[in-house]
This record gives C-alpha cells, sequence and structure tokens, in this order.
C-alpha cells in the first residue's frame, strides 16, 4: 500500500514514516500543503493521512481542492490535534472520508488506514500497472516488458511508475523533478540522465518505442500510436 502523510511535524512524520515503512507500505511525506497537494495530485496514492494546520495551505484547502479540483477519490485521513465537533463537520464537508483525533496510538491509525483502503478497493487495485507489454508490479516491485525481467535503479524506477500512472498523457518536465526531489531539484542534467538510464533499459533494440521525449515539456509513456486523453 501507498501512503502519503501531509504533517509539518518533523519528528512525528518521521515516527509515521517508519512505522509504516517497517510493516511494508511505501510512504511520501511533506511538510506544507502547497507541496503535499502537489505529491497527492501527480502520483497515485492509497491513502492520505493530512494534518489542518499546515504552512503554505491548510489542511481543509487541500482536501476541497483535491476533490473539486483535482478530482481525485484517494481516501483522506484527517489527524488533527483540532478535534472539535465544528472541525470534524468540516473535515468531512470538504471530502475527508475519516478523522482521527491527537495524541493518538499507530495501532489505531494503522487500523483506520487499512480499513480506508479496503473501503475504497485500493488494495484490490492499482497493484499492477501495464502499459503496453511493459508490467510494473506494485506488491512486488518487480518490473517486466514482454518476458523480461528489467532492474531498475531507485530514480527511474519512480519516474517509470509516475509515467505508467499518468500515461498515455504527457508529463511535464517540472511535475517529475517536483515528484521525485521536492522543491530542491538538482542540476538541470540530473533529469535527462536519469531518462536516458530508463529508456535503455526498457526500449531495447527490437522492441516497439515506449518512453518518448516531449521537446520542451516532458515525456511520455505509451505507444507511438495511443492517444492522449
Amino acid at each position: 500500500m501507498r501512503i502519503l502523510f501531509i504533517e509539518d511535524h518533523a519528528d512525528l512524520a518521521a515516527n509515521l514514516c517508519d512505522y509504516f515503512a517497517e510493516r511494508g507500505h511505501s510512504v511520501d511525506a511533506a511538510m506544507d500543503g502547497i507541496t503535499g497537494l502537489h505529491l497527492a495530485l501527480v502520483n497515485v496514492y492509497d491513502v492520505i493521512v493530512l494534518d489542518l494546520m499546515l504552512p503554505g495551505m491548510d489542511g481543509i484547502t487541500l482536501c476541497r481542492k483535491l476533490r473539486n479540483e483535482g478530482a481525485k477519490e484517494t481516501p483522506v485521513l484527517i489527524l488533527s490535534a483540532r478535534s472539535a465537533l465544528d472541525d470534524k463537520i468540516a473535515g468531512f464537508h470538504n471530502g475527508a472520508d475519516d478523522y482521527l483525533g491527537k495524541p493518538f496510538e499507530l495501532k489505531e491509525l494503522e487500523m483506520r488506514v487499512l480499513a480506508l483502503a479496503k473501503r475504497s478497493g485500493a488494495l484490490l487495485t492499482r497493484r499492477l500497472l501495464q502499459v503496453a507489454d511493459l508490467e510494473f508490479n506494485l506488491q512486488t516491485m518487480q518490473i517486466r516488458r514482454g518476458n523480461r525481467r528489467l532492474e531498475l535503479p531507485t530514480i527511474p524506477m519512480k519516474i517509470l511508475e509516475l509515467l505508467m500512472n499518468r500515461s498515455p498523457a504527457v508529463v511535464w518536465r517540472r511535475d517529475i523533478e517536483q515528484a521525485i526531489w521536492g522543491d530542491s531539484p538538482p542540476d538541470s542534467d540530473a533529469l535527462r540522465v536519469h531518462m536516458h538510464t530508463l529508456r535503455s533499459l526498457i526500449d531495447t533494440p527490437g522492441l516497439p518505442t515506449l518512453l518518448h521525449t516531449m521537446r520542451g515539456v516532458g515525456y511520455r509513456l505509451a505507444l507511438a500510436d495511443a492517444s492522449s486523453p
């Protein structure tokens, strides 16, 4: 299961990530609302755990934008010290699926997250990404093209997951950089190097090309005749 934690308390965010990672889940974290919303929009998560009091953009606004502007149905659990009835009503009214007050027990949070994922069908879907004959099993993290298993470095693997989730649409270069490096991207050649590595592994001679460079824009993963949405 892939979880996004949007929490500005560094120690708590680290504790949450460690706890769920130790239980075999894939976790991402954002410490402000703007970064959190961006990650929630460009990536696919099974559950989002969201604090209300965030710098940049508060949790209620983030949840509303996620639902109304991003049209994302990802289950959202609000985790907040603001646990008055009016706060809970505002959270649910703006698209939250569950609400847990601070302080809390990690085990209870885990059970609520699992329940949300099961309710939405997230544990039964999105386990296998597929574009043409390229497959990415998100449960086992195995990647295959046809009958051949591919071994990808970590960053090209993350880029591939993003491109496959968005296929056949074009993914802007800045969106890839934000998803991989957040607000501190490396020099301008870093992404190009990782894309070259990815292309050399998935588009070997004799196979139809899947990874396409859209000059001045970004990248697209699809068969050449696949239409964009």
